[in-house]
């Protein structure tokens, strides 16, 4: 710093300094004032205003360098190159144009920072630019600092003159940007000169191109005069520019405060009030001085502005560029006035948003005529444009005088088409002709409803057009001979009335007729075979392992299968036949015929559909089917027990091991009465504890020891006696009594085995229904803690079958029963279809031989061949095997000879109360038992007949 101010008090002429820096000061302004004038100026006329800024202020820059340059006193002769010179006047130029272009045209918070810094640049471009040009007798040395501290001063010093004029407008925001600038420019030049330092060298020759100072002066001279009278032109430009605007402006408020009708003011930004017209006034009750600064939301109601309204108008304008409505606003007073609003955007030259322009018009009056014009026709439009038919009113003579629109909207017509004055017979040939109908039809249709007219029939009549339109027409005659017409489009409704009436009697996923639809039309059926020699077959129809197919494929493929059977079945059909779905796998159909030979095609058709294989995905399913058939007038004349005779055939059919038809006998209602009578009986039963335990005996074969006891369910019936397990068993199992009965067993069994002075095991069978009952595994772990039995002295039978019908189920439960410590074995083991893969997918802790093989061992080689192949198996796994149903002598050799475990039947025990068995326990632990001779097996006496 001490060097610059050695630099400017001792080496240069202060009067030229000085006008320097009134060369520079003027030239700074002229570029404010100039570049002003671009940023108003539209896109079209702001390059020349810039390029007009740049070279009267790349000029004043140049001069004031050079005059400054002259006031240096180096102590050498100076001269200047030509050719650098000139350069340094074109960088001067294109960089401060180019600095003001940026400020103008980058649309960011800090574009006019970068132009200052830019114009800095240029400064600096040019002051070192002339340095370069200057010729002396010597060497020019730099010092950095100051050259790098002087380009620093001009940037930052011009951005923050850019800054200001942004920032502060007015003719103090001018002067203060002027004076940054002229500072950025005598800071760069003479901090710049500081930096400089002349050794003298006589053996330095100045260039003959070089200027002489005294031509430089010339050309300063020239510059500089060019400079103040270019910001001459400039100011009057600007200031005839500014008298001009002002006056446009001055014209258009004496325009607005002309107005008195309209309020027209302006809003800033935010929404309050920038200005007041005398409409304004006038149409408001506010004086300018006290509204202006006010926020515009005044205007509207407190409702509304809890609402926000206000505000949102002011958002919708400036997204959409403009916002018009109509509502109520409020003077000064408090009175209200019904308001036409118009808020258009205003934005400056570079498209800037600056603030709302906003005219309010009093509409009260106008909005009062027209409400009561609304009102007066409210009724009649209400009338017309609401009804849902379409209404026409003729006069006397036929001609059409008042229609709605709703007449050509019926039959899409343009709302034009039935113009006033249309004859009534027009009219249906308009109609008629726009739903595609023909002259004919318009002509017939006519005829048909003149009559109604002429007869004043007032009835109404619907008539079908195309497409399915159905049109309810009526025809109201008038005292004076005039009459109205309606037309209504009921198409809908009849379509709905139809969809209903078919969900009603339709089965929803197969579309087939549903019980409701089936009995109707047996009625129908059997009173027309009333009157005539036809015959009536009633077909059941029960699908095969639907469950199965559900369970292993999916519900939806179940469905899937119903709907194929279902399409073939009713393709199948034809004169007199009918089938109907009644739900889940249950199907119904009539057949009527005077011959046999036509029901028979009719049951083979059907049961080709029914037991055609099925593709669902990669699986081809055979579904197969129950039917059951009962006919009229044979085996029934009313429908109730047509159809469940059926039933009970068809019931008789899904039993039959090789029969899918069967036929109605008498036999069979009997029975069926008898096996609700039974399940009737049984439920009675277990209420009244008529149920009691036996136990049969299990011996080893090989030592004749006591292995344990197999529990069995035995019913004395009041009046029938001793029942059968085979009969109320299967009976139990449908109608759900198995379970109650089951659990009963269960604990029964346990509580009593757990008091046995021995620890025999004790064998209980499970049920088909126990096992796919959820409580199962729960019931035994219950009953095993409440009667204290060990888990190992319960033995749980099950057979092939209870296993097939859900597999995966079965085996999850029995694995979760072992897990209690409960051993499990196969009973009845043989007579399946599935042993072998059975015993595969479960660990039993024993296998029951049944007694079917034992039956026929000592006169079937096959008999024996099986009995040796079991046994043979159970070694292999070692699994225990044994033997049900000995009843010989023999029969017990030949189980001993072939190894077998265990054995029970007749020979060794019969079945026994518990009482019985508990005295045998008693008398075994105070004597040897004596082997299996035969006056021991007989110890054991006789009981019951048959097991459970």
């Amino acid at each position: 710093m001490f060097r610059v101010l050695t630099c400017l008090a001792f080496e240069h002429n202060w009067w030229l300094v000085a006008l320097a820096a009134i060369i520079c000061f003027i030239s700074s302004y002229s570029y404010v004032a100039i570049g002003r004038q671009a940023r108003d100026a539209r896109n079209g006329q702001r390059l020349g205003w810039i390029l007009i800024a740049g070279a009267a202020a790349g000029f004043g820059i140049w001069s004031t360098h050079f005059v400054a340059m002259l006031a240096y006193d180096p102590g050498v002769v100076v001269g200047y190159d030509t050719e650098l010179t000139i350069l340094s006047l074109g960088v001067a130029i294109a960089l401060t144009a180019a600095g003001l272009a940026l400020a103008l045209t980058w649309k960011t918070q800090w574009s006019a920072a970068a132009g200052g810094a830019v114009v800095g640049g240029g400064v600096a471009g040019m002051h070192y630019l002339g340095m370069w040009a200057m010729q002396l007798p010597g060497q020019i040395t730099w010092a950095p600092d100051l050259v790098i501290a002087s380009i620093a001063l001009g940037a930052g010093l011009a951005a923050l003159a850019f800054m200001t004029a942004r920032r502060h407008r007015g003719a103090t925001g001018d002067l203060a940007a002027t004076l940054l600038l002229t500072l950025a420019i005598c800071s760069l030049h003479f901090t710049g000169m500081g930096a400089v330092t002349i050794v003298a060298d006589p053996t330095r020759a100045i260039s003959g191109s070089t200027l002489d100072p005294q031509t430089m002066a010339y050309a300063v001279a020239i510059a500089a005069i060019g400079v103040i009278g270019g910001a001459l032109v400039v100011a009057l430009i600007a200031r005839q520019a500014l008298a001009e605007r002002h006056a446009s402006e001055r014209r258009f408020s004496l325009l607005v405060q002309g107005v008195s009708d309209y309020a027209i003011y302006m809003l800033d930004r935010g929404g309050c009030v920038a200005n007041w017209n005398a409409g304004a006034e006038r149409a408001k009750g506010y004086a300018a001085n006290e509204i202006v600064g006010q926020h515009f939301s005044r205007f509207y109601s407190e409702a509304d502005r809890a609402l926000g309204t206000p505000e949102k108008a002011l958002a919708t304008a400036l997204a959409e560029g403009r916002f018009e409505d109509e509502g109520w606003r409020f003077r000064k007073d408090g009175t209200g006035f019904w308001a036409h609003v118009a808020i258009d955007v205003i934005r400056d030259d570079n498209g800037e948003f600056v603030g709302f322009a906003k005219i309010t018009r009093d509409c009260t009056r106008q909005k009062a005529d027209a409400d009561r014009i609304r009102e007066v026709s409210r009724t009649l439009d209400l009338a017309l444009s609401n009804m849902s038919q379409g209404l026409c009113l003729f006069d006397p003579a036929g001609r059409l005088a008042l229609t709605n629109r709703r007449l050509a909207e019926i039959f899409q017509m343009a709302p034009d088409a039935v113009p006033v004055g249309t004859s009534f017979q027009d009219l249906f040939s308009r109609i008629v002709a726009a739903s595609g109908g023909s002259t004919t039809d318009a002509q017939r249709m006519h005829q048909r409803h003149r009559g109604l007219i002429a007869g004043r029939d007032s009835r109404v009549v619907v008539e079908e057009f195309s497409a399915g339109r159905s049109i309810s027409i009526s025809h109201r005659p008038v005292a004076d001979g005039s009459f109205v017409s309606t037309f209504e489009d009921i198409s809908e409704r009849r379509r709905s009335e139809q969809k209903i009436a078919h969900m009603a009697r339709h089965d929803a996923l197969t579309g087939l007729p549903n019980r409701a639809y089936f009995n109707d039309h047996l009625d129908h059926e059997l009173e027309r075979a009333s009157k005539t020699p036809d015959k009536i077959a009633v077909i059941g129809i029960d699908l095969n392992r639907f469950k199965e197919i559900n369970d292993l494929h999916g519900h939806a493929a179940g469905d899937e299968v119903l709907e194929i059977l279902s399409q073939r079945m009713t393709e199948t059909l034809g004169e007199g036949e009918f089938v109907a779905r009644f739900g889940g796998d249950e199907f119904a159909a009539v057949k009527r015929f005077t011959q046999q030979a036509d029901l028979m095609d009719f049951l083979e058709r059907l049961e080709a559909c029914l037991f055609g294989h099925v593709k669902i995905g990669e699986f081809d399913i055979a579904p197969g089917a129950s039917i059951g058939v009962a006919l009229y007038p044979a085996d029934a004349t009313i429908r109730e027990t047509l159809v469940n005779n059926a039933d009970l055939a068809m019931y008789r059919a899904k039993t039959g091991l090789n029969q899918t038809i069967c036929f109605y006998e008498a036999r069979m209602d009997e029975a069926a009465r008898t096996r609700r009578a039974l399940a009737k009986d049984l439920w009675a039963g277990i209420e009244r504890k008529q149920f009691s335990l036996f136990y049969q005996v299990q011996k080893s074969v090989a030592t004749g020891e006591t292995i344990g006891y197999e529990v069995l369910l035995r019913w004395l019936h009041p009046e029938r006696g001793m029942v059968p397990p085979s009969e109320f068993i299967p009976i139990a199992e449908e109608c759900g009594a198995i379970v109650p009965l089951g659990e009963w067993v269960l604990r029964t069994a346990c509580t009593e085995a757990a008091r046995w002075l021995h620890p025999y095991k004790i064998a209980v069978n499970l049920s088909p229904v126990q096992i796919g009952h959820v409580d199962l595994v729960a019931l035994v772990s219950q009953v095993l803690a409440e009667t204290g039995l060990a888990p190992s002295l319960l033995e749980l039978e099950i057979t092939e079958t209870t296993i097939i019908a859900d597999k995966t189920r079965a085996l999850h439960i029995l694995r979760q029963i072992k897990a209690l410590g409960v051993t499990i074995a196969i009973d009845d083991f043989g007579t399946g279809y599935s042993s072998l893969d059975t015993l595969r997918s479960f660990p039993f802790d024993k296998i029951k031989l049944d007694r079917t093989f034992m039956t026929e061992v000592e006169t079937s080689p096959q008999a024996k061949a099986i009995i040796r192949a079991i046994l043979a198996l159970g070694r292999s796994l070692n699994v225990p095997v044994l033997a049900e149903g000995v009843e010989t002598e023999d029969q017990l050799a030949l189980l001993h000879l072939e190894g077998c475990d265990e054995a029970q039947g007749y020979l060794l025990g019969r079945p026994k109360p518990q009482a019985d068995i508990h005295e045998l326990i008693r008398r075994a632990k105070t004597m040897q038992s004596p082997g299996l001779a035969p006056d021991a097996a007989n110890a054991l006496g006789t009981g019951a007949v048959q097991k459970a």
